[in-house]
């Protein structure tokens, strides 16, 4: 899959926070949203 261009609509998706609930883009519709994620930067696995 290509990365999105900037400015673009993003697409759907859910993923758990930190907390382990699940929050989706969709809960944000109307507002600037900012992603930052580390991919198991520094786990176990």
């Amino acid at each position: 899959m290509a990365l999105p261009e900037v400015g673009s609509t993003p697409p759907a998706f859910t993923l758990p926070n930190q907390d382990g609930k699940h929050v989706s883009l969709a809960d944000y519709g109307g507002r600037n949203v900012l992603i930052w994620f580390f991919p198991r930067a520094f786990g176990g696995g």
